[in-house]
Order: C-alpha cells, then sequence, then structure tokens
C-alpha cells in the first residue's frame, strides 16, 4: 500500500535524488538527511518524500492528536513594496487586492493574455508590504513574467518593487494539533487568528511570518523562518510528541484528499479559471471591472467552455495521471491527479470531464492499465476541511 502511495508524486517533476546531481538545497537539508528521509528532486530541490512512510504520515495530519510539520522553503517568497503595488498587483493576479486588510489573504491565480494559468498563488496585505508565495517550479517563469509587466507598469510612471526572498526557509505545521504545539513557541495567540491571515511575531524567540494557511485541509500555519534559523527552531519544535516530520508523498495525498490542485498535474496554461473550476476566484465586480491579464478571454471562454475540473470517485484500482475517461463507450475526459485514499481507504481522483456529464452523481468509466472501473463524478473536497474562521 505505501508504494501505491508513493506513486502519487506528479512523475516529471520528482525523481530520486542523487548527491551528485546539481540540485538546489533548502535550509533544512541537513535536518531531512539527519531524520533520514527519502529524498527526491522535486521542483529542482531535494526535498524529503518520506521518512517514517506516506500513510502514517498522511494520518498523523488527519488525526485528532497529532500534527505534520513540512519543509515547503522550495516555495517562492515574494516582498512587494512601492506606493502603487496594489493597482500593479491586480493587473497580475485576477483576485481584488485592494479590499485585502491588514494581515489578510487569499488564492488567486496568475494568467496569461489567452487566460490561462500560469500559476495559482496566494498575496497577503503585510501592512508596509504584500507578500506572496508562488509554486516552486514556477518561482522563476512567474517573477521573469513579473519584470515584463513591471517594465511596462514603471513607464507609466508608476512605482513598484519587487524583493525575492530567496534563501529563507518556510515549513507548513499542518493538523489538529498545530494550533496548540504553535502556541508553546511565541506570546502571539496564533490560536485566535482566522484562516488566510498572517502577523509578522516571534516563533521561539526568532522573527518569523507566520500564515494561517495551508496544503491539506487541515487547519495550520506556514512559518517563514530566517535561514540560519531553520534547522534549530524546527528541531525544537520537532520535540513535542504531536509532531511528525511529513514529505512530499503526505503533502500530496493530502491535498487531493482536500480538492486541491497541483500545478503542472490539474492545471497548465492551457486551462483557465473556466475549465479549471476556479472562477471563485474572480469576484463579480473583477468580472465586470475587468483591468487584469486575460479578462477579455476569460469572460469569452466562460460562453465556449468544454471541459470541467472534477473530483471521481473510482470502484477498483486508483487512476493515475492521463488516465481516460469514459461514458457511453466515448471518450469524454483524463485523469490528472489520483490515489489511494489513506482516509476513505477507496480510490479518488481529479480531472477534466466533456461539459455536461461534470454534474456530481454522473456515472462514468475511467480506464486502468486496460481495464475499465466504473466511477462516479464526486463533489470535492473527499474529505471535510478543517480550516479555522475565526
Amino acid at each position: 500500500m505505501l508504494a501505491r502511495f508513493a506513486q502519487t508524486l506528479a512523475k516529471p517533476t520528482a525523481r530520486a535524488f542523487s548527491s551528485g546531481a546539481a540540485i538546489a538545497h533548502t535550509p533544512l537539508f541537513d535536518l531531512h538527511n539527519e531524520l533520514k528521509g527519502k529524498m527526491v528532486e522535486f521542483a529542482g530541490y531535494a526535498l524529503p518524500v518520506q521518512y517514517s512512510g506516506v500513510l502514517p504520515e498522511h494520518l498523523a495530519v488527519r488525526g485528532a492528536n497529532t500534527c505534520g510539520l513540512f519543509d515547503v522553503s522550495h516555495m517562492g517568497q515574494i516582498k512587494w513594496t512601492g506606493k502603487d503595488r496594489v493597482e500593479f498587483l491586480e493587473r497580475i493576479l485576477v483576485s481584488d487586492v485592494h479590499s485585502l486588510q491588514p494581515t489578510q489573504g487569499r488564492l488567486t491565480l496568475i494568467c496569461q493574455e489567452d487566460g490561462g494559468i500560469i500559476d495559482d498563488t496566494v498575496i497577503t496585505n503585510a501592512g508596509d508590504y504584500h507578500y506572496e508565495v508562488v509554486n516552486g517550479a514556477c518561482k522563476y517563469g512567474d517573477m521573469e513574467h513579473f519584470k515584463k509587466e513591471m517594465a511596462k507598469f514603471q513607464a507609466e510612471g508608476k512605482e513598484v518593487k519587487m524583493e525575492y526572498l530567496g534563501d529563507i526557509g518556510l515549513i507548513a505545521l499542518q493538523g489538529a494539533m498545530a494550533p496548540t504545539v504553535l502556541k508553546r513557541f511565541t506570546d502571539f495567540d496564533v490560536t485566535k487568528m482566522p484562516f488566510m491571515t498572517g502577523n509578522d511575531i516571534k516563533v521561539g524567540g526568532v522573527n518569523c511570518r507566520v500564515t494561517r494557511c495551508g496544503y491539506t485541509g487541515e487547519d495550520g500555519y506556514e512559518v517563514q523562518i530566517p535561514a540560519e534559523d531553520s534547522i534549530p527552531l524546527v528541531k525544537e519544535i520537532l520535540k513535542n510528541k504531536e509532531v511528525v516530520p511529513c514529505g512530499l508523498g503526505a503533502r500530496d495525498s493530502l491535498r487531493l484528499e482536500a480538492g486541491l490542485c497541483l500545478y503542472g498535474t490539474d492545471l497548465n496554461t492551457s486551462i483557465s479559471p473556466v475549465e479549471g473550476t476556479l472562477m471563485w476566484t474572480i469576484s463579480k465586480q473583477r468580472r465586470a471591472d475587468g483591468g487584469f491579464i486575460g479578462h477579455k478571454a476569460i469572460m469569452e471562454r466562460m460562453k465556449t467552455c468544454q471541459k470541467k475540473r472534477v473530483g471521481f470517485m473510482i470502484q477498483g484500482a486508483p487512476a493515475r495521471h492521463g488516465a481516460k475517461i469514459y461514458s457511453n463507450g466515448e471518450e469524454v475526459g483524463e485523469i490528472t491527479s489520483g490515489t489511494l485514499s489513506p482516509s476513505l481507504k477507496k480510490p479518488v481522483a481529479m480531472g477534466y470531464i466533456k461539459k455536461g456529464l461534470h454534474t456530481a452523481g454522473t456515472a462514468v468509466e475511467v480506464e486502468v492499465r486496460h481495464k475499465r472501473y466504473p466511477a462516479v463524478v464526486t463533489k470535492m473536497p473527499f474529505v471535510a476541511n478543517h480550516y479555522y474562521r475565526g
């Protein structure tokens, strides 16, 4: 079973780690080796796919008395300053930014002119600046895109500055016990922070940025830590009996149960927010006003959309990326992510299906190793989320 879970990693972006390869290291690299993590290459970094195993790590995050700690330092962290930064951010992102109050953040999208998604990202109003986190595999391409758009913006006499926070640690503490554990390390009451809010606070005496968010569907936090303090602080956190170190394998199965996309697997530049079922990131006012890259094309795609991203419950073998979906013998879609859910103990998947067949409850078939298995279009998340709303 564990071998099956390990396969949930996107094969094009994760491979066995070789110490001789030119791969980047996060500030926690030495600790991963000390903890005997099984290392792979992911998004150009050496990261642990697992420590004790994907299944126990997954269940530690879902458990009532435990939580998991992940190294997500490969993600791209960006600091935006300049008096016109909000105006600029509303050009390159599809969501409202001006309405974010200090500490508030939201998930949004970066799109190209034809509406295709370049990346999904989280933007937060940090008061004196805006803090953005982009996907590790996309960060350099994202920043090149930003630079091109900044040049146009600055040519209009506007002021915005982008600072890439490269050599810095970022961990995710996820699960029911995450608030209790993190509270032991700070005088700030992190237990009362609503979901998708962030603050600059001291954690274990170290200046950190803490955001209540994550990629698992559970309550939890992402903690930005100076590189030199990353290993000492994480070692202290791991001394708490409730905390289990977790790798990429569990992160992938957790996010799939939560119905969350992996860029490059479930989303790419051929998919717009319409097909990706992500139009909720664009408010009605933004749809009406426009002003962001891809607006016109996205509005047009609302009329011409041919497929939708949905969830599937499958009877039989787990379906992997690329598995074909059939209805009455006709190929009508494709699976993008799939696994044997550790929480539900049954196969779940995400993929794209022909519009009109995307309604929950629709019966289809999914082909796995030349055999077709019954499946049902299912609403996501597959496992209820536990975000703290305050």
